[in-house]
């Protein structure tokens, strides 16, 4: 990596422009790297960011423009006279084609975010003989977007874009995918929107009706029982990753976005913001659960004492949580052993539960359907701003906040569920 650095650092645009022609050939030069120094090179002011960008994009489409008319030129025939050998026959290579034709050509946007893909999708369009105008819309698009990311990444990172390069390098291919999903999922909205959104209908107004009818409880009790175990899968997740210190990447990255994108004009905002995860924010929105259930409760008995289990017994729980990993971090392993004893947060299992369990009771028994989504959207978006707040002073690592949230909502979960069984029985 220092030896493409140095020649970026001697020959500036010239290299840039040349390595990730040569990538899109499939030629191995790590393009990411190289841009994201470009961008390390645009904040130190040695190099022009929107010039950058030109260049990049440039030499990118040039090499995948290349590709293509190699891949048209050399692959279909080759594949025609030889592709039965491997299944892709003539008749084969039309129907992908043509598939490839109709729906392929938007993934070539995202296929630049994942690594060992991007090198072959010039032959690929190439080879199944897709339009160029059609190539060169999608194909020129995803470029301009590839180099703009991680030009612009690295000129925001400054001189940590090596730590935003390393962490990142791992999901390139899951967020290449989930893009890709994205995409994909877009496309088939688009095509079939009337029928999706009568479909959609369908499904709102069919809860709608179980929320009303007697079947309520056990359609409850299922979705309950479903998120918690989802929940609890997603809990062991966490402990694995504890164990074998894989928390560190997300820590350091999270930790940088926040403040990047925090730094100007917002401590103030998120002092106040900060009020919301107190003791004092909290015994008022006990308060007010206390309030709602005497209010709206269907099954006030039942509401009060889950009321006391979830917040009490949280406490009891996020004790005995904090007693195993503080031990765990007294034991033989000593490389995770600074986070481990401060893992999961306590003030997140709270904040998770209490705000969680206020939010339950609302939807549960309030009739209009944008209550529903009014209070699950307010419900995110105060767990989002707490955890960015502690985040943002200090206060709290991103891994042991994440594990709070998850932590409590194991524990939520499974006295929502008790709740439940009550109102059935």
């Amino acid at each position: 990596m220092e030896s493409i650095t140095t020649y970026v650092d001697q020959y500036g645009y010239i290299v840039l422009l040349l390595a990730l022609l040569l990538e899109m050939i499939a030629i191995p030069v790590p393009g990411e790297v190289l841009m994201s120094y470009t961008g390390y090179m645009v904040h130190q002011g040695q190099l022009n960011w929107i010039f950058s960008i030109i260049i990049a994009w440039t030499g990118t489409t040039i090499g995948m423009t290349t590709a293509f008319f190699i891949g048209q030129r050399l692959g279909a025939p080759f594949l025609h006279k030889h592709g039965h050998l491997i299944h892709l026959g003539p008749e084969q290579l039309e129907k992908t084609s043509g598939w490839f034709n109709k729906y392929g050509n938007k993934l070539l946007v995202v296929a630049y975010f994942i690594p060992g893909v991007r090198h072959i999708t010039g032959y690929f369009s190439g080879i199944t003989r897709l339009p160029f105008r059609t190539f060169a819309k999608f194909a020129y698009s995803g470029a301009f977007v590839w180099t703009t990311t991680f030009i612009s990444l690295g000129k925001l990172l400054g001189p940590q874009w090596e730590i935003f390069y390393d962490a990142v390098k791992k999901y390139l291919v899951i967020g290449g995918i989930i893009i890709a999903s994205v995409i994909v999922a877009v496309y088939i909205f688009r095509k079939y929107r009337k029928p999706l959104l009568w479909a959609a209908m369908a499904v709102i107004r069919r809860i709608y009706l179980i929320f009303r009818s007697k079947v309520r409880a056990e359609f409850v009790i299922f979705g309950t029982a479903t998120a918690t175990l989802l929940m609890i899968v997603l809990m062991i997740t966490m402990i694995q990753n504890l164990f074998n210190a894989e928390f560190s990447d997300f820590n350091e990255v999270t930790t940088l976005i926040v403040s990047l994108v925090f730094k100007h004009g917002w401590t103030s905002i998120f002092k106040g913001i900060l009020a919301l995860g107190t003791h004092q924010a909290l015994l008022i929105v006990m308060v007010l659960t206390a309030c709602w259930i005497i209010w709206k409760g269907e099954d006030r008995t039942h509401e009060f004492l889950i009321l006391l289990m979830v917040t009490i017994g949280g406490e009891f729980y996020q004790n005995i949580l904090h007693a195993v990993f503080h031990r765990m971090s007294d034991g033989s392993v000593t490389s995770f052993s600074h986070f481990v004893a401060e893992f999961p947060s306590d003030q997140a299992i709270m904040v998770l539960i209490i705000y969680g369990y206020f939010t339950y009771l609302v939807v549960r028994h309030a009739e209009a359907f944008w209550v529903h989504t009014f209070m699950d959207l307010l419900l995110l978006a105060v767990l989002l701003l707490v955890a960015v707040s502690h985040i943002l002073f200090g206060m709290e690592i991103p891994s042991n906040i994440a594990g709070g949230y998850v932590f409590g909502g194991v524990w939520l979960g499974l006295n929502i569920l008790l709740l439940e069984i009550f109102r059935f029985i």
